[in-house]
């Protein structure tokens, strides 16, 4: 099982991420953000990850700390459970659409962290949500994860339907790019021998 725990402490956080790579889709959140609950679990089913993730943050202030912290924890996490990515598909992609909305996402395992986030969300918060904290999230997650990924909405005009189609396809493009190839058993994807 490619499972790994990463915890992280700050002045402004304290947050434990596990990720087991292989899992079944269960999950466990205490993040204080019920909508970053709910986007974190449609990663879990999707990708059929174990995810859990414990955390306190100063909310007292605002949900920025707390978001982009879970976002590099989580990175970290998902990084060590990897391991040394011998056989794995490494690049990964899915389309989800939810009633009106469609999001693209497409991601390569690379060793190289660089992100193009693009969704123009048709409200500014979800609930008590700031929509710019998913492009936070994303930029933790990706800079520690070491992923170069892609997100794209390209259609949508319910910005819950938005935010929750580009976790779906993030769950899933996860879940095809760690896959493990058969035919690629022991091989690293790269000519370069290393990701």
């Amino acid at each position: 099982m490619r499972q790994a725990e990463v915890s992280r402490n700050t002045l402004e956080t304290k947050i434990t991420v596990t990720v087991n790579v292989d899992g079944t889709g269960i999950s466990q959140f205490n993040t204080g953000l019920g909508f970053l609950d709910h986007m974190l679990d449609q990663v879990a089913r999707h990708g059929m990850m174990d995810i859990s993730v414990q955390a306190q943050g100063d909310l007292h202030i605002d949900a920025h700390h707390t978001v982009e912290d879970i976002g590099i924890t989580f990175g970290q996490a998902f990084l060590k459970a990897l391991g040394d990515k011998k056989g794995i598909n490494r690049y990964g992609h899915a389309y989800v659409p939810l009633d009106e909305a469609l999001s693209r996402v497409v991601l390569d395992l690379s060793g190289r962290p660089g992100l193009e986030f693009n969704c123009e969300f048709t409200r500014a918060v979800i609930g008590e949500f700031d929509v710019d904290l998913i492009h936070e999230f994303f930029q933790g997650f990706v800079n520690h994860a070491l992923v170069t990924l892609h997100v794209d909405n390209l259609k949508g005009h319910n910005s819950h339907h938005q935010a929750e189609t580009i976790f779906k396809a993030f769950g899933r493009a996860l879940r095809m790019a760690a896959t493990h190839d058969m035919r690629m058993a022991g091989i690293t994807p790269s000519t370069k021998g290393s990701l």
